[in-house]
């Protein structure tokens, strides 16, 4: 018989997948993935062998219990019954205390005389008096004690004390009472380490770590990111749950198809709204396949969009590994299989453009099985489709394998319960408030939810699906646009909605709190001592660019920091004074005037009073919907704020051969041009045995009689010095000028 894929003999025989997977791997037949192609035959034979063995572990189980019988009592020798048990019984001990069988006639005519020690409690807490020597052997020799070698005792292994945990920027007494000590004490060795700091005032890590080694305590220092990263785990029974759709993450290299792959699935057109054909931001939409949904997330490939390719692979079930055929594998395709790696997600291989006349499959293939991901058709157990995003060729193909290796995952997820999940991304829209882009991964989103994420709460007043439609409630795995939040959250945290109002805000003021503590920690750790100020002040204060920073998204503005924090700044500073994300408004106007700043809008535009504001104020407002064009020209402003390096360059190079002196000129050098020229605007420098005399100016240049600009190499020439008369024979002179190079950050 001709060979069929597992998931369609599965799909015949009315078994699903993993249950045909398992049934050929007892079977001793070699298929790791549903998309393996195995026998027939075979299968159906390895699934009925499967059958008959649950059958005969049916009939093999437990005897009811009416035919338990009872254990037979083994006979003796002589097949007595009786007179086994009387042999084998067990004998009667005799208690303590007591009597004997013979004395027990005589126990009825004896009394027991009882003594009552009152000295016997006190005697207890008193010293005993020493153990009695045994009495000396007289008579003999002496007998030695046979010498043992000593035993080696096993090591001791002291286990490390467990680090006590200390929120980060603690103050005083928050960490005099972590670490089980008086505030007093915390304080007078905060003196002894040089700072000072009252019972109220925060601490920045360094100075808990140096206090906690001055102390000889381990204390590790967790952030309010550290401790609401954990996922809470629950504990649904299996009644509860049922299935969800899978969340799959389209990832891969910047204009290898990612966006157009995903635009051919869903049949809408995303690519032509996005700025340079690059994904700003994380789009998430549902497709359906065969009755099956499928949750998509898009996310970006250029090189600046780390961490939202890292935060896309966190919340997802799948990854699809999107690769050109006419490119091969590149940086960002290395990096995206890393980020599914560690999120340890099942990871599928899309080989796109393989319309191309250049398109090279086997290529890709090559490429990536060096990197671990080996086809399936090669004995590996990763899954490759080819498919082309422009003749849609493939696309039911990758389809079905998406809802087969979901279908191996077993998605699950309990829908009657309080509503969780991550937001994907938010923004601040001008008409509608903080928006966030958020994804259910467990319970149901219902309109008039008290929500609460990080240090954001609010109520839900409206949600929109991917296409745009109002929904009333979400289900796990299911994407929505969430209304109501009081602020614009951080990308990736996690969310959940509680019983009322006032629990969402006391949550959200707790994480405020902590993130605000956390805050004036670092910028107590900025500060500089008064020697840093004088060395400053001597050595010219740094220059350094203040920024404004606004962005459509969060997601984009945490990306843009990173961008300026990677410029090299030893010599000039860029520093982000305020970033946010939504409009840019008359408020960051004043800021930005204030502090000498520039204002940097990224898919943002000013409203009508901000930028009367910046005309009145004079500030700069910079808008851009490319990443790499803010970097440019921020590099650009950097080096054109940096001072004008002095380069000397060297002209020429005279020796003194005669003087001559004129009553009204002076002292006139007869000199010959041993390198370079001479001209009359250089400035000049006078060496001496290897020592520089003087520095000046030429007053006067001439040749024969005549005065010249310059004198070329080889030539004699006559040099009056500028304000200098003491000239010798063998002196040389060294001609140069400076000029002004501007520099560069690199």
């Amino acid at each position: 018989m001709p060979k069929r894929r597992v998931h369609e003999i599965a799909k015949q025989q009315g078994v699903s997948s993993k249950e045909l997977l398992a049934a050929l791997e007892a079977a001793g037949i070699e298929a790791k993935v549903a998309a393996s192609s195995v026998e027939e035959e075979e299968a159906l034979k390895a699934l009925a062998e499967a059958g008959r063995g649950d059958g005969a572990e049916a009939a093999s189980g437990p005897a009811p219990a009416g035919d338990q019988r009872q254990p037979e009592t083994s006979k003796g020798s002589d097949g007595n019954p009786a007179a086994n048990k009387q042999s084998s019984g067990p004998r009667p001990v005799r208690r303590e205390g007591e009597a004997s069988p013979a004395g027990a006639r005589s126990a009825g005519r004896k009394r027991r005389r009882v003594v009552i020690d009152s000295q016997a409690s006190r005697r207890e807490h008193m010293p005993q008096a020493p153990p009695p020597r045994p009495p000396r052997r007289r008579g003999g020799r002496r007998r030695r004690p046979v010498l043992e070698e000593p035993q080696e005792k096993a090591p001791v292994v002291e286990r490390e004390p467990e680090a006590t945990k200390v929120p980060a920027g603690a103050t005083v007494r928050e960490v005099a009472e972590t670490l089980g000590l008086g505030s007093a004490e915390v304080i007078k060795k905060l003196m002894e380490l040089g700072e000072m700091a009252t019972l109220t005032q925060t601490l920045s890590d360094d100075s808990i770590q140096a206090l906690a080694e001055a102390l000889g305590q381990k204390v590790e220092i967790v952030s309010a990111a550290d401790v609401d990263v954990t996922e809470p785990a629950f504990e649904d029974s299996d009644d509860e749950l049922v299935e969800r759709p899978p969340v799959v993450t389209i990832m891969g290299h910047v204009d290898h198809g990612k966006t157009s792959l995903l635009d051919a699935i869903r049949e809408t057109e995303v690519v032509a709204g996005e700025a340079g054909g690059i994904t700003q931001h994380i789009g998430a939409y549902q497709v359906h396949q065969d009755g099956n949904r499928i949750t998509f997330l898009d996310t970006p490939g250029h090189e600046a969009f780390t961490a939202m390719r890292a935060r896309g692979a966190k919340v997802t079930d799948l990854a699809v590994i999107v690769v050109a055929a006419d490119d091969g594998v590149m940086p960002q395709t290395v990096e995206a299989i890393d980020h599914a790696r560690a999120a340890g997600v099942p990871i599928l291989v899309a080989v796109n453009k393989i319309d191309k006349e250049n398109a090279q499959p086997d290529r890709v293939r090559n490429e990536l099985a060096s990197q671990g991901l080996t086809p399936e058709e090669w004995g590996g157990d990763t899954i490759f489709c080819d498919v082309s995003a422009k003749t849609r060729q493939g696309l039911d193909n990758l389809l079905e394998m998406i809802v087969l290796a979901a279908e191996l995952e077993e998605l699950k997820a309990n829908p009657n319960a309080s509503a969780s999940g991550i937001v994907i991304e938010s923004h601040l829209d001008a008409g509608r408030g903080p928006v966030a882009t958020a994804l259910v991964q467990r319970g149901t989103l219902r309109v008039g939810d008290a929500l609460v994420a990080g240090a954001t709460w609010g109520k839900v007043r409206a949600m929109l699906d991917f296409t745009g439609a109002r929904v009333n409630e979400a289900q796990p795995g299911d994407p929505v646009e969430v209304l109501g939040l009081d602020d614009v959250c951080e990308a990736g945290e996690r969310f959940e909605a509680v019983e009322n109002d006032r629990r969402a805000r006391q949550l959200a003021q707790e994480r405020g709190q902590r993130l605000k503590a956390e805050s004036l920690a670092r910028q107590q750790a900025r500060k500089i001592s008064l020697e840093e100020v004088f060395t400053k002040a001597i050595a010219e204060e740094e220059n350094q660019l203040n920024i404004v920073l606004k962005a459509d998204v969060s997601g984009s503005l945490e990306a843009l920091q990173d961008e300026i924090a990677k410029l090299p700044q030893e010599r000039i500073v860029a520093n982000v004074i305020h970033a946010a994300a939504g409009g840019i408004t008359e408020s960051d106007v004043m800021l930005a005037a204030a502090s000498d700043a520039i204002i940097i809008g990224f898919n943002v535009r000013p409203l009508a009073d901000a930028r009367r504001a910046a005309e009145r104020e004079g500030v700069q407002i910079r808008t851009y919907s490319v990443i790499y064009k803010v970097t440019e020209d921020i590099r650009a402003a950097l080096e054109g704020m940096l001072e004008p390096e002095e380069v000397e360059e060297t002209i020429g190079q005279a020796e003194v051969k005669e003087l001559f002196r004129a009553s009204r000129v002076g002292t006139i050098a007869g000199c010959l041009v041993t390198d370079g020229k001479i001209t009359r605007t250089a400035r000049v420098r006078l060496v001496r045995e290897g020592t520089v005399v003087w520095t000046g100016r030429v007053g006067s240049l001439r040749r024969f009689k005549d005065n010249v600009h310059e004198v070329e190499e080889g030539l004699e020439c006559g040099v009056v010095l500028e304000g200098y008369q003491d000239v010798k024979v063998g002196d040389v002179l060294e001609l140069f000028e400076t000029k002004q190079v501007e520099q560069t950050l690199e």
